[in-house]
C-alpha cells in the first residue's frame, strides 16, 4: 500500500506516493538531489530551478553510470554522450543565462 510522503527540495515540498518498504530509499534520494541541485544553485552559473533539475539529472545519470561502468558493463560510448550533453547544456544555459542580463 501506498502512503504520501514528504520531501523537501531546495525549500519545496513535495508529496510523493511511495509504498512504506520504499520510504527510506525515496527519502534518500530526495536528500540526494536536493544536495547535488545545492551545489549547482550555489556556483551561482545556472538559474531557475527547471534549469537547476536538469543539470542534477545529467549529473546522477552521468554518476550511475559511472557505476555501472565500473561493474564491468561497457558503456564508455554512453558516458562521453553524456559528457558532451553536459557540456552541451551547461553552455545553453550560459548563453541563456547572458541573454536575461
Amino acid at each position: 500500500m501506498s502512503s504520501p510522503v514528504s520531501v523537501s527540495i531546495l525549500g519545496k515540498e513535495y508529496q510523493i506516493a511511495c509504498p512504506e518498504e520504499e520510504k527510506d530509499a525515496l527519502l534518500s534520494s530526495a536528500q540526494l538531489l536536493h544536495k547535488n541541485m545545492e551545489q549547482i544553485r550555489s556556483t551561482g552559473k545556472v538559474v531557475g530551478l527547471d534549469r537547476i533539475a536538469v543539470m542534477a539529472a545529467l549529473n546522477l545519470a552521468n554518476e550511475v553510470i559511472s557505476l555501472k561502468n565500473n561493474e564491468g558493463h561497457d558503456i564508455e560510448d554512453m558516458n562521453k554522450k553524456l559528457v558532451q550533453i553536459n557540456d552541451k547544456v551547461s553552455a545553453f544555459l550560459e548563453e541563456d543565462r547572458q541573454l536575461d542580463l
